[in-house]
């Protein structure tokens, strides 16, 4: 009798131990969180216009980063259909490039900015178009040269801040009447998206072309002289 009383005892002991364990809360070592700073870009310093002569060729992209970019002429994305530039960079005389960043400031005033197509255009470059489209009511004769081998012409439109083209009427490169200044016969849109543009542009002292809505030449570039100048492709 006694041995059964002691077994049960110590069965009823070790039922109460084994609930004990199952109950005691184990402790976990806290788990600390690594706090990984994150990766913060180093803020591209813009260079100055200060020292440099207007005639001077400046790489738009050093000097201010407002602008956006399709140079068409470094792909086969152009009326050509051929590959002109061995790279895609945007030059101009520095006059030209004060003129574009001061019409950019308005234009990002009314919630959009300038997106190129073409900027300073090699003289030699102009020979290719010419070979291939030898044709002045298109490509002016290499011979005399373009404002384009001056430095004082843009090929451009509008963007908004988030990169979508303005309604313009007709791509970069058509020719024919739809891209005119002169054809009012198109939608309201398209007649404010290129008075903007147009009035904007004349009000820094661009001139525009009748029948190419998207190119601008620098009234003070005109008289400088054809230029072979050829930038570097490893910027």
């Amino acid at each position: 009798m006694r041995y059964f009383l002691f077994s049960l005892m110590a069965l009823v002991f070790f039922n109460c131990r084994e609930k004990q364990k199952k109950e005691k809360v184990v402790e976990q070592e806290p788990i600390v969180v690594q706090q990984v700073d994150s990766m913060v870009e180093p803020v591209k310093e813009l260079k100055t216009f200060e020292g440099l002569a207007d005639t001077a060729f400046v790489r738009l992209a050093d000097f201010s980063d407002d602008f956006a970019y399709d140079l068409r002429y470094a792909t086969e994305n152009n009326f050509l259909k051929a590959k002109v530039y061995d790279c895609a960079e945007c030059y101009t005389r520095v006059k030209t490039a004060k003129a574009l960043i001061e019409a950019n400031n308005d234009f990002l005033k009314e919630g959009v900015k300038i997106k190129f197509f073409d900027c300073y255009r090699p003289n030699s470059v102009q020979y290719k178009m010419w070979k291939i489209v030898p044709n002045p009511q298109y490509v002016a004769d290499p011979v005399k040269g373009s404002i384009h081998n001056k430095g004082g012409a843009v090929d451009i439109t509008l963007v908004d801040l988030e990169g979508n083209e303005l309604d313009m009427g007709t791509d970069f490169d058509f020719f024919g009447k739809r891209a005119y200044h002169d054809n009012f016969d198109l939608p309201q849109e398209i007649l404010d998206n290129r008075k903007l543009l147009k009035e904007t542009m004349e009000s820094h002292g661009f001139w525009s072309i009748r029948t190419e809505w998207w190119h601008y030449n620098l009234s003070a570039a005109s008289n400088d002289k054809v230029t072979n100048f050829k930038w570097d492709c490893n910027n």
